[in-house]
């Protein structure tokens, strides 16, 4: 099939196009990662723009190493990150499958409930105090269980399960199988992208919580990566260094971004496919 001059234009132009967009999102993460790796020397010297570092330089991460408060917050992080995700989802899921099934008596009163919360919250002064009233203040714990649903993700997981082919669940009762039996056994097998997608966006805001930690949290030692990273860049910027070893605060500002960003670009290729399912699904069914 001959292409006209036409189509060669309209597909030299998507090339460029996507090419283009491709620059926009790949320029800005290289420059982040050289910043974080070229002495300062170096960064002076082209005028505060680096892509490919001449010479690599790891003294912003080893400064950052040296604290032990870093890996008190790693730690804490991967603690909020894994129970709080997989509590949400648990939770999440539990009442999402209910709410799917239209024979549920109240269903529609229980869902316009829950989506005036998403409309109407309560406040950061309410949450506080309730917080602080069930003994959460200053433990990890307050950190998972105020944001133990969120309302977006809950109508996700819904329209999801409301997409399933009911016969599947017929013939489940017909055999004698239980609510609980029919959703471990067969809804949660066939809602792995769902249940991936969703906990990408658990996961992702469970590890970069700041705002909440900073309200819930006095002790150092229970506090999140993200907190202590800020309070790092700020010390660097009232700490002594040697000429050769000077760490600007941009730097140190590099680093930190790479050290938060890191655990989440290493995972995010190894579930992108039920990630993509899990968004077309939850946008198109129901």
């Amino acid at each position: 099939m001959v292409k006209s001059r036409n189509d060669i234009a309209f597909e030299i132009f998507i090339l460029l196009l996507i090419t283009l967009v491709g620059l926009m999102c790949v320029v800005p993460v290289l420059f982040v990662i050289s910043y974080s790796l070229t002495p300062m020397e170096e960064v002076l010297r082209n005028g505060g723009f680096v892509l490919i570092p001449r010479q690599i330089t790891l003294n912003a991460y080893q400064f950052m190493m040296k604290d032990a408060m870093l890996i008190s917050s790693l730690q804490n992080s991967a603690f909020i990150t894994v129970v709080g995700t997989a509590l949400n989802l648990l939770v999440t899921m539990m009442l999402a499958y209910p709410l799917s099934r239209e024979y549920l008596p109240g269903r529609s009163v229980f869902i316009k409930l829950i989506i005036f919360t998403m409309i109407f919250s309560a406040g950061t002064i309410p949450t506080y105090l309730v917080v602080k009233e069930t003994g959460l203040i200053n433990s990890l714990w307050a950190l998972i269980f105020p944001s133990l649903i969120t309302v977006y993700n809950f109508i996700v997981m819904k329209a999801f399960f409301e997409g399933l082919p009911n016969d599947l669940f017929e013939s489940a009762r017909i055999d004698g199988a239980g609510e609980f039996k029919i959703l471990f056994r067969i809804v949660l097998p066939l809602s792995m992208p769902i249940i991936t997608t969703i906990s990408l966006y658990y996961a992702v805001a469970h590890w970069n919580v700041y705002t909440a930690a900073i309200l819930y949290i006095q002790d150092s030692e229970r506090m999140p990566l993200q907190v202590i990273l800020r309070r790092m860049i700020n010390a660097a910027r009232t700490i002594d260094l040697n000429v050769e070893d000077e760490l600007p605060p941009e730097t140190m500002q590099m680093a930190a971004v790479c050290i938060a960003t890191a655990p989440i670009v290493i995972i995010y290729p190894f579930i992108q496919k039920y990630f993509v399912q899990g968004t077309l699904a939850g946008a198109v069914k129901g």
